[in-house]
C-alpha cells in the first residue's frame, strides 16, 4: 500500500479520527485566519496611522486592541483544535490496539505459528506507539500548519498576485524533489519497523530462554544474536535519519530564495505598481507564516513516515484472513450441558496457511471417540497428534473433512458453548504470573476458594496443595516458573476441572517428572476423565495402556487403532513404539 492508501485504510479502520473532524478543521481554519490577521493589522498601522502623515496614536491603539483580541481568540481556537485532535487520537489508538489484539487472538494456529510472537507483540505495542507519538504532534502540525499555510497563501494573493506567483513558482520545483525523498523515506521506515520486530523477537527469545542459554554456556552466542539485531536496527535507523536530514537544507534554500525573491520583486514593483511599503512588509510577514511550517517539515515528515510504516504493519495484521469463522450471532448450535459428547473426525486433512506448497500435516484422518470414552493418541514427534488436539478445540479448521461433536459440525457450534463444554489442557501447562488460585479460576472467575480447594481434593491433590507455602495464594511466578513442569500440569488439570467441561483434550507434558508427581498426574487424570469424553495426546505409553482405545498417528496418517492389548498383538507401529518406550524407561 502507498502512504495515501495506508491513511485511507487506517481512517476506515478507526472512525474515531473522522468523528467531529469537520468542527476540528473549522477551528483550525479560524486559528489560521487569526494568525494571518496580525500582518494585516501591521499593514494597517503602517499605511494608515504611521507612514500616511502625522502618527495617529488613537488609531494605533485601536488597531493594537483589535490585535490583542485576535491573538486571544486565536489562542482559544488553537487550544480547542489541539484538544479535539488529542482526544480523537487517543480514542482511535485505543480502538486500533483493541482491534489488533482481538484479531491476533482470533487467528488460527496456522497464523500464530507463521507470525512470530515478537512481531505480533510489536504490532500492538511499538507500532501503535509510533502512531501515538505522531498524533501527539505530527498530526496536529499537519492540520494546524496546513490551515495556516492556506490562510497565508489566500492573504498573499489578495495583497499582490504577482508576488504570490513568485512564491508559488519557487515552491513548485520543491514538490517533485520532496516526492522522491518521501519514497525513499517510506522504504527506510518500513525497514526500521521490520528491524524493531526482529529485535523484539530476539530479545523475547533470549530472555525467556535465559536458563537454557546459561545451562549450555551459550551466553556469548546469545549476546551475538542480540548485538546483530541491534546493529541491523541501528543501520536501518541511520539510513532513515540520513534521508530525512537531506530535507532540511532543501527547506533552508527554499526559504532563503523565496524571501530574497519577494523583497527584490516587491521593491521593483514599488508604489508605482500599486504596492505600498506597509503591504510589502505585511506580505513578508505572510511569507514567514507560509515558510514557518516548512522549517518544521523535516521533523513532521519524519514522524509521518514512521507512523505510516507502523500503521501499515498494524493494518497488515488486521488484514490477515480469519480462517476460523464463528457462526453468525444467535445461529450457533448450543451443545447440551452435562452430557459427554461423541466426537467424530471424518476425512480430516490440514495444512498450515503459511506453507506455500500446501503440504498436508494431516491426511484423511477418521475416527470416533464414543461418549464417555477415554482415548489415547500416540505417535512419533511431528506425526500430527497436537494438530488433532488443536483442530478438535477449533483453534483451526481443517482444509478438508469435518469434525463433529454429537453429530454437529464444529463450524456450526456456538463458540461460547464450545469453550464451556470442551476444554484443552496443553502440555506446557501455561500459567499466568499470579497465584495458584487465580490460575485455577481463569476459566471460571466466579468460583469460590472453597470450591477450588474441593476441586483439588476431588482430584486427589489436596496434600500437594497443602504442601505449598501459601496454599491457593502461592505465587507461581512468570509463566509458572516457581513450579516444576509437572506441578504446572497439576494446576492446569484443576483449572480444567473447575471449568466443568463434558469433553477433555489432554496433551501430556513431555518433560520428565519425578515419580511422585507422575503418580499424582496419573491419578488426577483418571479422576478428571471420569464421566467425560477424553482424548489424550499420550507421550508416556503407560497412559495409552490405561485408555479405552488407542489411536496411532504416523506422518499425518492414522495408521492403527484399537485397544492396547490388540495393538501389541498386531505387532505394528504401536508395538514398536511401546517396545522402544519400555527400553528407554526400563531401570538400569
Amino acid at each position: 500500500m502507498t502512504a495515501l492508501e495506508v491513511i485511507r485504510r487506517g481512517m476506515r479502520a478507526t472512525p474515531e479520527l473522522r468523528r467531529g473532524a469537520g468542527v476540528t478543521i473549522l477551528l483550525a481554519l479560524l486559528g489560521g485566519a487569526g494568525r494571518v490577521a496580525i500582518p494585516i493589522l501591521v499593514q494597517q498601522v503602517l499605511d494608515t496611522a504611521v507612514l500616511d502623515g502625522p502618527v495617529d496614536l488613537s488609531r494605533v491603539y485601536a488597531l493594537c486592541a483589535i490585535a490583542a483580541v485576535v491573538v486571544l481568540g486565536t489562542a482559544v481556537t488553537s487550544f480547542l483544535t489541539q484538544r479535539r485532535l488529542a482526544l480523537a487520537a487517543e480514542s482511535s489508538l485505543f480502538s486500533l490496539r483493541d482491534q489488533a489484539f482481538t484479531h491476533i487472538h482470533r487467528l488460527s494456529i496456522g497464523h500464530q505459528s507463521a507470525e512470530r510472537r515478537g512481531a505480533l507483540t510489536a504490532r500492538v505495542t511499538s507500532d501503535v506507539e509510533t502512531l501515538s507519538r505522531f498524533y501527539q504532534w505530527g498530526a496536529i502540525a499537519w492540520i494546524v500548519n496546513g490551515t495556516m499555510m492556506l490562510a497565508a497563501l489566500v492573504a498573499m494573493a489578495i495583497y499582490d498576485w504577482r508576488l504570490t506567483l513568485v512564491v508559488i513558482g519557487l515552491a513548485v520545483p520543491l514538490v517533485p524533489v520532496m516526492r522522491i525523498v518521501q519514497g525513499h523515506l517510506i522504504r527506510a521506515y518500513d525497514a526500521i519497523r521490520d528491524r524493531v520486530s526482529e529485535l523484539l523477537t530476539v530479545l523475547s527469545e533470549v530472555l525467556q530462554g535465559a536458563a537454557l542459554v546459561r545451562g549450555y554456556g551459550q551466553e556469548e552466542r546469545a549476546t551475538e544474536r542480540v548485538v546483530d539485531a541491534i546493529e541491523a536496527h541501528r543501520r536501518a535507523t541511520i539510513r532513515g535519519g540520513l534521508i530525512g536530514a537531506f530535507v532540511f537544507p532543501i527547506n533552508e534554500l527554499f526559504a532563503g530564495f523565496t524571501v530574497a525573491a519577494v523583497v527584490a520583486a516587491g521593491v521593483a514593483i514599488g508604489p508605482g505598481g500599486g504596492l505600498s511599503a506597509g503591504e510589502l512588509i505585511a506580505f513578508l510577514f505572510l511569507v514567514q507564516l507560509f515558510l514557518q511550517p516548512v522549517g518544521e517539515f523535516t521533523e513532521v515528515l519524519d514522524q509521518t513516515q514512521t507512523a505510516v510504516a507502523g500503521w501499515r504493519k498494524v493494518l497488515d495484521v488486521l488484514d490477515l484472513p480469519l480462517d476460523v469463522v464463528p457462526p453468525a450471532p444467535g445461529s450457533g448450535v448450543v451443545l447440551p450441558e452435562r452430557v459427554a459428547p461423541t466426537v467424530t473426525f471424518a476425512g480430516v486433512s490440514y495444512a498450515y496457511p503459511d506453507d506455500d506448497d500446501g503440504r498436508l500435516v494431516l491426511r484423511d484422518v477418521s475416527f470416533t471417540v464414543p461418549s464417555g470414552a477415554s482415548v489415547a493418541m500416540v505417535g512419533a514427534t511431528g506425526s500430527g497428534k497436537t494438530t488433532v488436539a488443536k483442530l478438535l478445540t477449533r483453534l483451526a479448521d481443517p482444509v478438508a473433512g469435518r469434525i463433529l461433536v454429537d453429530g454437529v459440525d464444529l463450524r456450526d457450534v456456538d463458540p461460547e458453548s464450545l469453550r464451556r463444554r470442551l476444554v484443552m489442557v496443553p502440555q506446557d501447562g501455561f500459567l499466568f504470573s499470579t497465584t495458584v488460585g487465580e490460575n485455577v479460576r481463569f476459566g471460571a472467575p466466579e468460583v469460590s476458594d472453597a470450591a477450588v480447594v474441593a476441586a483439588f481434593d476431588d482430584l486427589g491433590l489436596g496434600p500437594w496443595l497443602a504442601s505449598l507455602p501459601f496454599g491457593l495464594d502461592t505465587p507461581v511466578g512468570q509463566r509458572g516458573e516457581h513450579l516444576s513442569v509437572g506441578e504446572r500440569q497439576l494446576v492446569a488439570l484443576v483449572r480444567a476441572a473447575v471449568a466443568s467441561p463434558t469433553c477433555l483434550v489432554l496433551d501430556e507434558a513431555t518433560s520428565a517428572v519425578d515419580p511422585l508427581t507422575e503418580t499424582r498426574l496419573s491419578r488426577a487424570l483418571a479422576r478428571l476423565s471420569e464421566g467425560r469424553t477424553s482424548l489424550t495426546i499420550a507421550h508416556r505409553l503407560s497412559t495409552a495402556a490405561r485408555a479405552d482405545a488407542v489411536l496411532v498417528m504416523d506422518g499425518g496418517l492414522l495408521v492403527e487403532s484399537g485397544t492396547h492389548e490388540s495393538l501389541l498383538q498386531a505387532g505394528g507401529v504401536y508395538a514398536g513404539l511401546y517396545d522402544s518406550w519400555l527400553r528407554v524407561t526400563a531401570p538400569t
